[in-house]
């Protein structure tokens, strides 16, 4: 059953990349009672505000794109936090749910719950086939938990929570924090920077021959309105544009988007992380739903965020 255009929907963590991009695409498909409170209104690591949250406000359907997420120095510097925060917000998020008679709620987990080494693509069903990425793995069993959370609600209590996997996410109101941010913001930040500054180098972590899936945040949205509207089971399904490229490529993009003239040299020093990560994303096929990305333009509006973004904050 598709949810009415005046159905009241709860996206959680509305103000991050992947939440940001539910809100837009729901306003622009013509839902209008959206619930979108900050962090500072909703803790969702507190069970008692959360709870109170949903007897108050009702929600029928909830987007869960809410978490502590960051980079492999964030996960290397804060693991305690990665996992506790990252498992505490679905469970208390489920059980409220459950006790208000949420119709239908939307998890988005994370590509990296999948072993390090998995056979590429990358099959659902290669799910705790393996060894976890060692820099992670905090972030990525607190992931797994919340997959696990939803399937067991959903056999124990007969509720309808799904479960989506997106692959590496870029986009509109990304994190482009220099110790938190993932891979193409931080790519973006330092060419930006770079150029402004008159820097002849970037440099970046590792080898740059890593291979890496990158899907623009707005594919997402679009992928998880549609899974919200047609799908209910306890599949997870991978979401990712069936497309990867070395995170040197990747920078490549991003330097000629820039307009950055300088070289580009390699910390060998620094981890590389996991060797390739591309979903299989057939099922997601299958159940109707295939990524229409145009990477260069997603990565250029991305660019020219990162640009209004550090403009914006030149003038506070």
């Amino acid at each position: 059953m598709k949810m009415e255009k005046n159905a009241k929907i709860f996206v959680a963590g509305s103000n991050g990349l992947a939440g940001s991009a539910i809100v837009r695409k729901l306003s622009n498909e013509g839902y209008y009672n959206l619930l979108i409170p900050s962090s500072n209104e909703l803790d969702l690591r507190i069970n008692e505000k959360v709870l109170s949250f949903f007897i108050k406000e009702q929600p029928e359907y909830v987007f869960f794109a809410a978490g502590t997420v960051g980079g492999i120095m964030a996960n290397k510097t804060y693991p305690a936090d990665f996992i506790s925060n990252n498992i505490s917000i679905i469970l208390n998020t489920l059980q409220a749910s459950l006790q208000t008679g949420v119709k239908k709620l939307l998890y988005l987990g994370s590509s990296c719950i999948y072993p390090k080494h998995s056979e590429q693509p990358i099959k659902e069903e290669y799910l705790l086939s393996g060894f976890l990425e060692e820099s992670n793995r905090p972030y990525a069993i607190a992931k797994i938990a919340g997959i696990e959370l939803c399937q067991s609600f959903n056999k124990q209590f007969n509720t309808d929570y799904i479960c989506l996997m997106p692959t590496n996410l870029f986009g509109i109101n990304d994190n482009y924090d220099s110790q938190n941010s993932h891979l193409v913001a931080a790519l973006i930040r330092k060419f930006y920077e770079a150029k402004l500054q008159g820097n002849k180098i970037v440099e970046i972590w590792g080898t740059g021959s890593p291979k890496r899936e990158i899907l623009c945040s707005d594919e997402l949205a679009d992928a998880s309105l549609y899974f919200m509207n047609t799908y209910s089971g306890n599949d997870i399904i991978n979401i990712g544009s069936g497309v990867d490229y070395t995170i040197s490529e990747i920078a490549s993009f991003i330097k000629d988007i820039s307009g950055f003239d300088g070289e580009i040299k390699y910390d060998l020093s620094k981890p590389n992380g996991t060797p390739r990560k591309l979903l299989d994303s057939s099922r997601a096929e299958l159940l109707g739903w295939k990524s229409k990305s145009d990477l260069l333009n997603d990565l250029s509006k991305a660019y020219d965020d990162f640009d209004k973004t550090f403009q914006l904050s030149k003038k506070k």
